[in-house]
Protein backbone atom coordinates (compact mmCIF):
# COMPACT_ATOMS: atom_id res chain seq x y z
CA UNK A 1 0.00 0.00 0.00
CA UNK A 2 2.27 2.87 -1.47
CA UNK A 3 -0.21 5.90 -0.42
CA UNK A 4 -2.65 5.92 2.96
CA UNK A 5 -6.28 6.11 2.14
CA UNK A 6 -6.42 10.52 2.38
CA UNK A 7 -3.28 11.57 2.81
CA UNK A 8 -2.78 14.49 5.59
CA UNK A 9 -1.80 17.37 4.02
CA UNK A 10 -4.00 17.08 1.30
CA UNK A 11 -6.81 16.93 4.09
CA UNK A 12 -5.56 19.96 6.49
CA UNK A 13 -5.01 22.29 2.93
CA UNK A 14 -9.13 21.33 2.60
CA UNK A 15 -9.76 22.76 6.31
CA UNK A 16 -11.82 25.60 7.38
CA UNK A 17 -9.10 28.11 9.15
CA UNK A 18 -9.19 28.72 12.29
CA UNK A 19 -9.76 32.10 13.70
CA UNK A 20 -8.19 32.97 16.50
CA UNK A 21 -4.61 34.85 17.90
CA UNK A 22 -1.56 32.26 17.70
CA UNK A 23 -1.70 32.40 21.56
CA UNK A 24 -5.51 32.14 21.82
CA UNK A 25 -5.21 29.05 19.29
CA UNK A 26 -2.06 27.49 21.46
CA UNK A 27 -4.74 27.48 24.62
CA UNK A 28 -7.59 26.14 23.00
CA UNK A 29 -5.37 23.48 21.53
CA UNK A 30 -3.97 22.55 24.75
CA UNK A 31 -7.72 22.93 26.64
CA UNK A 32 -9.03 20.43 23.75
CA UNK A 33 -6.55 17.82 24.63
CA UNK A 34 -6.99 17.81 28.20
CA UNK A 35 -10.86 17.39 27.32
CA UNK A 36 -10.09 14.56 25.21
CA UNK A 37 -7.98 13.25 27.52
CA UNK A 38 -11.29 13.11 30.18
CA UNK A 39 -13.57 11.80 27.48
CA UNK A 40 -11.73 8.49 27.02
CA UNK A 41 -11.13 7.92 30.38
CA UNK A 42 -14.71 8.49 31.93
CA UNK A 43 -17.02 7.81 28.67
CA UNK A 44 -18.99 4.66 28.46
CA UNK A 45 -18.42 3.83 24.75
CA UNK A 46 -17.32 1.88 22.18
CA UNK A 47 -15.47 2.64 19.28
CA UNK A 48 -14.86 0.55 15.99
CA UNK A 49 -11.29 1.69 13.73
CA UNK A 50 -9.20 0.29 11.61
CA UNK A 51 -5.08 0.91 12.17
CA UNK A 52 -3.87 1.90 8.39
CA UNK A 53 -0.02 0.62 7.84
CA UNK A 54 2.20 0.91 4.85
CA UNK A 55 1.47 -2.66 3.98
CA UNK A 56 -1.75 -3.56 6.45
CA UNK A 57 -4.83 -2.90 7.52
CA UNK A 58 -6.14 -4.10 11.06
CA UNK A 59 -9.63 -3.73 11.85
CA UNK A 60 -10.89 -2.98 15.88
CA UNK A 61 -13.15 -2.44 17.88
CA UNK A 62 -12.27 -0.93 21.67
CA UNK A 63 -15.26 -0.75 24.67
CA UNK A 64 -14.61 1.31 27.41
CA UNK A 65 -16.37 2.12 30.44
CA UNK A 66 -16.03 3.04 33.97
CA UNK A 67 -17.80 1.06 36.78
CA UNK A 68 -17.70 1.77 40.47
CA UNK A 69 -14.49 4.07 39.62
CA UNK A 70 -12.52 1.15 38.08
CA UNK A 71 -11.71 0.95 34.42
CA UNK A 72 -13.54 -1.96 32.58
CA UNK A 73 -12.21 -2.39 28.76
CA UNK A 74 -12.20 -4.82 25.70
CA UNK A 75 -10.22 -4.51 22.65
CA UNK A 76 -10.96 -6.86 20.05
CA UNK A 77 -9.45 -7.67 17.04
CA UNK A 78 -11.90 -8.58 13.67
CA UNK A 79 -10.01 -9.73 10.96
CA UNK A 80 -7.73 -13.54 11.73
CA UNK A 81 -7.66 -15.61 14.73
CA UNK A 82 -9.62 -14.45 17.16
CA UNK A 83 -7.37 -11.89 19.58
CA UNK A 84 -8.77 -9.60 22.81
CA UNK A 85 -7.05 -7.87 25.62
CA UNK A 86 -9.56 -7.23 28.28
CA UNK A 87 -9.41 -4.90 31.59
CA UNK A 88 -10.70 -5.37 34.74
CA UNK A 89 -9.78 -2.56 37.04
CA UNK A 90 -6.08 -2.98 37.58
CA UNK A 91 -5.83 -6.48 35.76
CA UNK A 92 -5.24 -6.80 32.07
CA UNK A 93 -5.79 -10.13 30.43
CA UNK A 94 -4.07 -11.48 26.80
CA UNK A 95 -5.67 -13.59 25.01
CA UNK A 96 -4.25 -15.07 21.69
CA UNK A 97 -4.37 -18.11 19.76
CA UNK A 98 -1.38 -20.74 20.41
CA UNK A 99 -0.72 -19.06 23.89
CA UNK A 100 -1.67 -19.21 27.20
CA UNK A 101 -3.69 -16.94 28.03
CA UNK A 102 -2.49 -14.61 30.98
CA UNK A 103 -3.21 -11.75 33.16
CA UNK A 104 -0.47 -9.15 34.56
CA UNK A 105 -1.01 -6.86 37.18
CA UNK A 106 -1.17 -3.42 35.02
CA UNK A 107 -3.70 0.01 34.56
CA UNK A 108 -2.86 0.26 30.72
CA UNK A 109 -3.32 -2.16 27.86
CA UNK A 110 -0.19 -2.84 25.62
CA UNK A 111 -2.60 -3.00 22.75
CA UNK A 112 -3.14 -0.85 19.04
CA UNK A 113 -5.40 1.88 20.61
CA UNK A 114 -6.06 5.02 19.20
CA UNK A 115 -3.27 7.63 20.59
CA UNK A 116 -2.90 10.00 23.72
CA UNK A 117 -5.21 7.67 26.01
CA UNK A 118 -3.65 7.91 29.61
CA UNK A 119 -0.94 10.45 28.44
CA UNK A 120 -0.09 13.68 30.70
CA UNK A 121 -1.02 16.46 28.91
CA UNK A 122 0.63 19.03 31.18
CA UNK A 123 3.78 16.18 30.71
CA UNK A 124 4.09 17.09 27.54
CA UNK A 125 3.92 20.60 27.12
CA UNK A 126 7.37 20.98 27.89
CA UNK A 127 8.63 19.06 24.34
CA UNK A 128 5.59 19.50 22.26
CA UNK A 129 3.24 22.60 20.61
CA UNK A 130 -0.44 22.34 20.62
CA UNK A 131 -1.17 23.37 17.23
CA UNK A 132 -4.88 24.19 16.31
CA UNK A 133 -5.13 22.93 12.40
CA UNK A 134 -8.51 24.28 11.45
CA UNK A 135 -12.57 21.91 11.51
CA UNK A 136 -13.43 19.00 9.50
CA UNK A 137 -15.27 16.26 9.51
CA UNK A 138 -14.01 12.22 9.81
CA UNK A 139 -16.80 9.33 10.71
CA UNK A 140 -19.79 11.37 9.76
CA UNK A 141 -19.20 14.31 12.51
CA UNK A 142 -17.73 17.96 12.96
CA UNK A 143 -14.30 17.38 14.20
CA UNK A 144 -11.81 19.97 15.28
CA UNK A 145 -8.27 18.94 14.44
CA UNK A 146 -5.07 19.54 16.51
CA UNK A 147 -1.32 18.75 15.53
CA UNK A 148 1.13 17.56 18.68
CA UNK A 149 4.73 18.65 17.10
CA UNK A 150 7.91 18.27 18.98
CA UNK A 151 9.97 21.59 19.59
CA UNK A 152 13.13 19.45 18.80
CA UNK A 153 12.60 18.29 15.43
CA UNK A 154 13.86 14.98 16.83
CA UNK A 155 10.94 12.90 16.86
CA UNK A 156 7.46 11.91 15.18
CA UNK A 157 4.09 14.37 15.71
CA UNK A 158 0.57 13.38 15.77
CA UNK A 159 -2.14 14.87 13.77
CA UNK A 160 -5.83 14.50 16.14
CA UNK A 161 -9.62 14.62 14.68
CA UNK A 162 -11.53 15.48 18.06
CA UNK A 163 -15.50 15.40 17.75
CA UNK A 164 -16.93 18.45 18.66
CA UNK A 165 -19.64 16.94 20.79
CA UNK A 166 -17.74 14.15 22.77
CA UNK A 167 -14.26 14.86 22.91
CA UNK A 168 -13.79 11.35 21.38
CA UNK A 169 -10.75 10.68 19.07
CA UNK A 170 -12.30 9.85 15.41
CA UNK A 171 -8.90 9.96 13.92
CA UNK A 172 -5.32 9.92 14.60
CA UNK A 173 -2.58 10.62 11.99
CA UNK A 174 1.14 9.73 13.10
CA UNK A 175 3.75 11.74 11.16
CA UNK A 176 7.12 11.61 10.01
CA UNK A 177 9.48 14.67 10.46
CA UNK A 178 8.34 14.92 6.81
CA UNK A 179 4.50 15.13 7.48
CA UNK A 180 4.26 12.07 5.85
CA UNK A 181 1.62 9.38 7.55
CA UNK A 182 3.23 6.86 8.83
CA UNK A 183 -0.20 5.06 10.64
CA UNK A 184 -3.43 6.26 10.85
CA UNK A 185 -6.37 5.17 13.42
CA UNK A 186 -9.70 5.96 11.61
CA UNK A 187 -12.81 5.67 13.37
CA UNK A 188 -15.39 4.15 11.07
CA UNK A 189 -18.67 4.20 13.92
CA UNK A 190 -18.55 4.86 17.69
CA UNK A 191 -21.84 4.50 20.08
CA UNK A 192 -21.73 6.67 23.37
CA UNK A 193 -23.65 5.20 26.01
CA UNK A 194 -24.24 5.34 29.67
CA UNK A 195 -26.15 1.65 28.68
CA UNK A 196 -22.36 0.12 27.41
CA UNK A 197 -21.15 -0.01 31.11
CA UNK A 198 -23.88 -2.75 32.15
CA UNK A 199 -23.47 -4.59 28.76
CA UNK A 200 -19.50 -4.79 29.34
CA UNK A 201 -19.30 -5.38 32.74
CA UNK A 202 -21.88 -8.44 31.95
CA UNK A 203 -19.68 -9.49 29.29
CA UNK A 204 -16.13 -9.41 30.97
CA UNK A 205 -17.36 -10.42 34.41
CA UNK A 206 -18.51 -13.75 32.45
CA UNK A 207 -14.67 -14.67 31.48
CA UNK A 208 -12.79 -16.86 33.33
CA UNK A 209 -9.60 -14.35 34.40
CA UNK A 210 -6.17 -16.42 33.47
CA UNK A 211 -3.58 -16.96 35.84
CA UNK A 212 -1.73 -13.91 36.99
CA UNK A 213 1.90 -13.54 35.94
CA UNK A 214 3.88 -12.54 39.24
CA UNK A 215 6.40 -10.51 37.40
CA UNK A 216 10.22 -10.45 38.97
CA UNK A 217 10.90 -7.71 40.48
CA UNK A 218 13.69 -5.77 37.98
CA UNK A 219 16.67 -4.34 39.85
CA UNK A 220 17.98 -0.72 38.60
CA UNK A 221 21.60 -2.19 37.72
CA UNK A 222 24.48 -0.02 37.48
CA UNK A 223 25.60 -0.31 34.18
CA UNK A 224 28.98 0.21 32.80
CA UNK A 225 27.93 2.94 29.84
CA UNK A 226 25.75 6.07 29.70
CA UNK A 227 24.42 8.18 27.03
CA UNK A 228 25.88 11.09 26.38
CA UNK A 229 22.92 12.70 24.24
CA UNK A 230 18.81 12.30 24.15
CA UNK A 231 16.48 14.05 22.65
CA UNK A 232 15.05 17.22 25.23
CA UNK A 233 12.23 15.36 28.02
CA UNK A 234 13.39 11.64 26.99
CA UNK A 235 13.97 10.09 30.92
CA UNK A 236 15.12 6.33 31.41
CA UNK A 237 12.48 4.53 33.11
CA UNK A 238 13.99 1.44 33.26
CA UNK A 239 17.42 -0.80 33.59
CA UNK A 240 18.62 -4.11 33.56
CA UNK A 241 21.10 -7.19 32.86
CA UNK A 242 19.40 -9.98 30.71
CA UNK A 243 19.49 -12.56 27.53
CA UNK A 244 18.66 -12.27 24.45
CA UNK A 245 16.07 -14.72 23.74
CA UNK A 246 17.20 -16.00 20.60
CA UNK A 247 21.25 -15.95 20.96
CA UNK A 248 21.47 -16.17 24.89
CA UNK A 249 23.76 -13.43 24.33
CA UNK A 250 23.68 -11.24 27.54
CA UNK A 251 23.62 -7.94 27.27
CA UNK A 252 22.81 -4.79 29.29
CA UNK A 253 19.47 -2.35 28.73
CA UNK A 254 17.90 1.02 29.18
CA UNK A 255 14.31 2.18 28.39
CA UNK A 256 13.33 5.88 27.81
CA UNK A 257 10.61 7.85 27.39
CA UNK A 258 8.82 11.22 27.12
CA UNK A 259 5.16 10.27 27.75
CA UNK A 260 4.70 9.92 24.29
CA UNK A 261 7.07 7.92 22.66
CA UNK A 262 9.67 5.22 24.18
CA UNK A 263 12.91 3.32 22.99
CA UNK A 264 15.18 1.46 23.92
CA UNK A 265 19.28 0.74 24.03
CA UNK A 266 20.99 -2.62 24.11
CA UNK A 267 24.65 -3.06 24.36
CA UNK A 268 26.74 -6.04 24.68
CA UNK A 269 29.90 -8.09 23.46
CA UNK A 270 29.60 -8.84 19.62
CA UNK A 271 29.03 -12.16 18.65
CA UNK A 272 28.53 -14.45 15.95
CA UNK A 273 25.25 -13.18 14.91
CA UNK A 274 26.38 -9.24 15.08
CA UNK A 275 25.87 -7.04 11.96
CA UNK A 276 28.37 -4.62 11.50
CA UNK A 277 26.34 -1.72 11.35
CA UNK A 278 22.48 -2.04 10.22
CA UNK A 279 19.49 0.92 10.17
CA UNK A 280 16.15 -0.17 9.59
CA UNK A 281 13.17 1.52 9.71
CA UNK A 282 9.57 -0.17 9.66
CA UNK A 283 6.51 1.78 10.25
CA UNK A 284 6.87 3.87 13.74
CA UNK A 285 9.31 1.25 14.51
CA UNK A 286 13.38 2.27 13.96
CA UNK A 287 16.23 -0.61 14.43
CA UNK A 288 19.92 0.97 14.47
CA UNK A 289 23.04 -1.25 15.29
CA UNK A 290 26.36 0.27 15.65
CA UNK A 291 29.70 -1.28 16.70
CA UNK A 292 32.06 0.48 19.20
CA UNK A 293 34.64 -1.32 18.87
CA UNK A 294 33.63 -5.13 19.71
CA UNK A 295 30.67 -3.68 21.31
CA UNK A 296 27.65 -3.96 19.59
CA UNK A 297 25.28 -0.72 20.29
CA UNK A 298 21.39 -1.60 19.58
CA UNK A 299 18.97 1.18 19.76
CA UNK A 300 15.22 0.08 19.00
CA UNK A 301 12.03 2.22 19.24
CA UNK A 302 9.53 4.93 17.74
CA UNK A 303 12.25 7.17 16.84
CA UNK A 304 13.06 8.36 13.15
CA UNK A 305 15.92 6.83 12.15
CA UNK A 306 18.65 10.04 12.68
CA UNK A 307 17.52 10.82 16.05
CA UNK A 308 18.61 6.60 16.80
CA UNK A 309 21.23 6.93 15.21
CA UNK A 310 22.60 10.11 17.11
CA UNK A 311 21.42 8.28 19.96
CA UNK A 312 23.20 5.34 19.59
CA UNK A 313 26.89 6.91 18.42
CA UNK A 314 26.50 9.00 22.00
CA UNK A 315 26.85 5.85 23.95
CA UNK A 316 30.28 5.83 26.02
CA UNK A 317 32.09 3.48 28.36
CA UNK A 318 33.30 3.52 31.82
CA UNK A 319 33.45 -0.33 31.94
CA UNK A 320 33.11 -2.91 29.25
CA UNK A 321 29.46 -4.59 29.38
CA UNK A 322 29.24 -8.18 31.03
CA UNK A 323 30.10 -10.94 28.50
CA UNK A 324 29.87 -13.75 30.66
CA UNK A 325 26.64 -15.40 31.91
CA UNK A 326 28.22 -14.97 35.96
CA UNK A 327 27.57 -11.31 35.47
CA UNK A 328 24.02 -11.47 34.54
CA UNK A 329 21.61 -11.05 37.03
Amino acid sequence: MKKFLVGAATLVSLMMPWQASAEDAVSSAEALLHQMDVASRELSYELSYILIKKNSIEPLRYSHAQIDGETFAQLVYLSGPPREVIQRGSEVSYFEPGLDAFTIDSNKMVAPLPPMMKVDVDDLAANYDFISMGRAREAGVACDVVRIAPKDGTRYSYLLWVANHNNLVMRADLLDRDGEPLEQYRAVSYVVNPKISDVLKKRLVSVERPVVVQLPPQPQAELGWKVKWLPQGFESVSRNRHRLLMTERPVESKMFSDGLFSFSIYVGEADGFTVREQLVRQGRRTLHSYMKGNVEVTVVGDIPPATARRVAESVSFTVQPPAKADAVQ
